[in-house]
């Protein structure tokens, strides 16, 4: 059964048809419902109950989480899920052009949204700022790095070369020799974490997995993959792991080796899970729920591996993951930030490279040390190569836009996106204060939590990333201080028409982000707000 729709207006396509295919075997009753924000009006209207401009709910006069609305999922097939169709040529269709017209109506509608959507993005850590058209060239080449990125394969449209020439340049910035590492370019960030926490699970096949609370989901999903027993540690008010709980719970363990997640600044999806038992995988299958939680913080890895050492694991009882996804690849370049470096005892890094670098795919780089690697690597005959990633086939392209990058900005390049992004991080944090918005900012983070905006349409049209009453701003580089004039101004205006009734106050985030960041009436003061 195909049901045919059309497109709304917002989204550009207006005249272009859709489909949503659902099997003949579509049972109308089989469905589970699944919380959504609520659809608000930005002109007025009443929504949510009330007849303020967008959509909340307030409780006995303090503004709470947007209420949600019900949407039916048919299990196994999302029937509320559009697409673009996709038809077959008509006969005479090499002669008359009409469907390379609609195809090429579609992508320029397609990219004007995408154009839209580029200038009103904030919420998420993407450096939209890149011009690759000298790479256009390669596009007719189905370029392929299956196998190892230091054995070459049968098939011979790679691009190695370019693969190497990255890994050799995150091998200097993290300080280790070329013969004593092993890496690839990943497809993504998440990948990445996968193989760092495979390699520790090989090394240490009894290892339990140690990650705070608001570790990526990535690192629980690698638990849930490989089997591995996982304990949460718990966190600071910063998002950092909280070393105290750490050892608490390394000391009932000292008889099986570690392997830790350590976050370098991600901006991450903590999980929360069920208190009860020692957080194991089966809990983590049955409990588990995501909760956007995004203070980029950056765990103390000396203080990790002291509690370590002080819980009487010596280096070859443990093995240390670094998840740099985002601020991996910034801290080198700020001062009086913690050194992530091979010269201490851990096991490997992994950063994504769609962040900061700004590749237009996603990809990630993953470099471990040479001498775990043999613990996962395979010969493959077929490929003539030898087996040791996640993924058989690897994007080929994204090596070459890596490099390109890099060559083009060098260290002095990105150290100066890097003092950008921090300087216009603090301009943001503080008009917000200036404001009365509650918000914080870690010391060497560019990512701005802060009282989460009220109106709905509002949050999707800055693309903001929100958990309860927390919403943040990813400062990158293509973020300008007249992008956050721009958004601070509409901010303010809205913030001016909700809280107009002096007996409607901000919520109070003093628990997400700390009393003294807090502006709600009852902290206010600490942070001199009037």
């Amino acid at each position: 059964m195909v049901v045919t729709v059309g497109v709304e207006s917002m989204s550009g396509l207006s005249n272009v048809k859709v489909t949503a295919i659902v099997s003949d075997k579509f049972d109308s009753t089989a469905v589970i419902s699944e919380a959504l924000p609520s659809v608000t009006v930005l002109n007025g209207g009443t929504v949510n109950g009330d007849s303020r401009d967008g959509g909340g709910e307030f409780r006995n006069g303090v503004l709470g989480e947007c209420r949600e609305k019900k949407r039916e999922i048919v299990l196994g097939k999302n029937v509320h899920a559009r697409c673009l169709e996709v038809t077959e040529p008509d006969a005479n269709d090499e002669w008359t052009g009409d469907k390379e017209a609609y195809m090429a109506s579609v992508l320029a509608r397609y990219r004007k949204t995408l154009v839209e959507r580029t200038n009103h993005h904030l919420g998420y850590p993407y450096n939209l700022d890149f011009d690759y058209g000298d790479l256009a060239q390669l596009q007719h080449f189905s370029i392929n790095n299956l196998g190892d990125p230091f054995i070459e394969s049968n098939y011979g449209v790679h691009s190695r070369q370019f693969e190497v020439g990255v890994l050799d340049w995150f091998a200097r910035l993290w300080e280790i020799e070329k013969n004593e590492y092993w890496g690839y370019i990943t497809n993504c960030g998440t990948e990445g974490n996968l193989h760092g926490i495979l390699v520790g699970r090989e090394v240490f096949p009894d290892g339990i997995l140690y990650a705070s609370r608001e570790s990526h989901y990535s690192v629980y999903k690698a638990a849930r993959m490989y089997r591995m027993e996982c304990v949460k540690v718990g966190t600071l008010v910063t998002g950092e792991i909280d070393c105290a709980d750490f050892k608490s719970k390394l000391l009932p363990n000292k008889d099986k080796p570690a392997i830790i997640n350590v976050n370098i600044g991600i901006i991450s999806f903590s999980v929360s899970l069920s208190q009860s038992d020692p957080v194991t995988l089966e809990l983590i299958s049955a409990t588990l729920f995501c909760r956007y939680y995004c203070k980029g913080a950056v765990d103390d890895l000396d203080l990790v591996i002291q509690t370590l050492e002080e819980c009487g694991f010596s280096p070859d009882r443990f093995y240390i993951h670094c998840d740099g996804a985002l601020f991996g690849l910034m801290m080198p370049f700020v001062k009086r930030a913690p050194k992530v470096t091979f010269k201490k005892p851990i096991g490997s890094v992994s950063v994504s490279g769609h962040k900061l670098v700004g590749c237009p795919m996603p990809c990630g780089v993953q470099i471990t040390r040479l001498e775990h690697i043999n613990a996962l690597s395979r010969n493959v005959e077929y490929l003539a190569s030898r087996d040791a990633t996640i993924m058989g086939s690897r994007n080929g392209h994204a090596p070459i836009f890596l490099w390109y990058t890099l060559n083009r900005k060098g260290f002095k390049g990105f150290q100066k996106e890097v003092q950008k992004c921090l300087r216009n991080a603090h301009y943001l944090k503080d008009r917000l204060r200036e404001a009365g918005i509650s918000a914080m900012l870690n010391e060497l983070s560019s990512t701005v939590v802060f009282e989460r905006p009220w109106n709905e349409d509002f949050v999707r049209h800055w693309q903001l990333a929100c958990e309860g009453n927390m919403a943040h701003v990813v400062v990158m580089p293509n973020v300008t201080i007249e992008k956050l004039d721009y958004f601070l101004n509409e901010l303010v205006k809205m913030r001016l028409v909700l809280y107009q009734d002096e007996k409607v106050q901000p919520p109070c985030l003093a628990a997400d982000i700390g009393n003294e960041n807090c502006a709600c009436l009852l902290h206010k003061q600490s942070i001199g707000v009037n």
